[in-house]
């Protein structure tokens, strides 16, 4: 061994070191959070607090700035950080059980391995259950029915995004079933085109992906006007034809971890139109649950008015009276009625609290249909905006 690589494994192993002290840091921390959430509780505070996250994240951005690191770098960081701290507080409040190796959770989700679905299933469910066991489907209908058919515990499904925003298929599933919305995950995607190991991006004469990214990377896309476009169920399916195929002429757009799974190099990244690319996903259980008071909670309700001028605007009014915010509307057609259509309302509140059930009562008296799809907490936890 020469004296070059002699010193590069030494700093390597500086390095691994200062990465541990990092680790053992973070897990301090994160008990941290576990002892301010017990105080929050006792104090009737809710998790987040914006401002004190915005004071943290400027005052170390001005120390990180005396150690020569960029602000941009900094930032991030810490958002990752206090995203991670909100999820332990909540996950302290609701006191969700930790099952025990003999008890099994099964999960279903748009799949194979590595879609972005999987993802954010993993994201959600491994905070709650020891032992997991997952089950990909190949269309939202039958990730429904396998919940409905007791073949799995919890759905996953996305049902929007920040660029191509609803997802209607899924909306137009939540008509016909029993299931109701437990939680909901956000999860910020990041688009990569993905090839076999060695490709060229001039090789390229086809490109797999699901129709969402195709929609959300529209502007890199157009940019290859040659390209054939091939659609699949998932972001997934089409990372798993590219290792299946293993020719330099195709590629797909998925995401870089899925990729990894695939064995596939990144050829571009942060590939969406929009640079905030987020897709809110919702989690289906056959039971609804109970959202204690102290967490930020939504309510989903489907309402039918009629065709009556001003019947939409009623409800909105009714919400604004009890001082209720809607943070999503979204209509569709009702099937085998046509021109007539329902309403989705997303609600920032807890279905339990008194100016909720107030509201409720006085939407009954204005439409012909109304439903609860769901109470469930608040993804509370998006990134502090600088």
């Amino acid at each position: 061994m020469n004296y070059k690589q002699s010193t590069l494994n030494q700093i390597r192993k500086n390095i691994n070191e200062i990465d541990e002290k990092i680790l053992i840091l973070l897990s301090k921390r994160r008990s941290l959070s576990v002892e301010i959430a017990e105080i929050k509780f006792k104090d009737h505070r809710p998790i987040r607090d914006i401002e004190r996250e915005l004071l943290v994240i400027e005052r170390l951005v001005i120390i990180g700035e005396k150690y020569h690191l960029n602000s941009c770098f900094i930032a991030k960081l810490f958002q990752l950080i206090i995203e991670d701290s909100v999820l332990i507080q909540e996950s302290a409040l609701k006191k969700k059980p930790k099952y025990s190796c003999d008890n099994i959770t099964k999960i279903t989700f748009l799949g194979p391995k590595g879609s972005y679905s999987h993802i954010a299933a993993r994201k959600y469910f491994t905070q709650s259950f020891d032992n997991i066991v997952e089950c990909a489907c190949l269309s939202f209908f039958d990730i429904i029915q396998y919940v409905e058919k007791g073949i799995a515990d919890h759905a996953i499904l996305p049902i929007e995004n920040t660029s191509s925003g609803s997802i209607n298929e899924v909306y137009d599933l939540l008509q016909h079933t029993n299931l109701s919305i437990t939680h909901e995950i956000t999860l910020h995607i990041d688009h990569c085109l993905l090839s076999k190991r060695g490709t060229n991006l001039d090789e390229i004469c086809t490109i797999y992906s699901h129709l969402q990214p195709f929609q959300q990377c529209s502007n890199f896309i157009k940019l290859f006007p040659h390209w054939n476009i091939k659609y699949t169920t998932s972001t997934a399916i089409a990372m798993q034809k590219v290792e299946e195929l293993n020719s330099s002429k195709i590629a797909a757009l998925g995401s870089e971890a899925g990729g990894s799974l695939y064995n596939l190099q990144v050829l571009h990244r942060h590939l969406a139109n929009q640079e905030y690319n987020q897709t809110r996903f919702i989690v289906l259980s056959r039971n609804p649950i109970e959202v204690d008071d102290h967490v930020a909670a939504k309510t989903t309700i489907i309402v039918a008015t009629g065709q009556r001028v001003g019947s939409l605007v009623e409800v909105l009014l009714v919400l604004h009276k009890h001082n209720l915010v809607v943070n999503k509307l979204e209509s569709r057609p009702i099937n085998g009625n046509p021109w007539k259509e329902i309403f989705y309302l997303d609600i920032q509140s807890n279905l339990k609290s008194k100016n909720m059930k107030n509201a409720l009562e006085d939407i009954k008296n204005i439409t012909y249909y109304l439903r609860i799809l769901g109470c469930y907490p608040s993804e509370s936890n998006t990134f502090t905006r600088m």
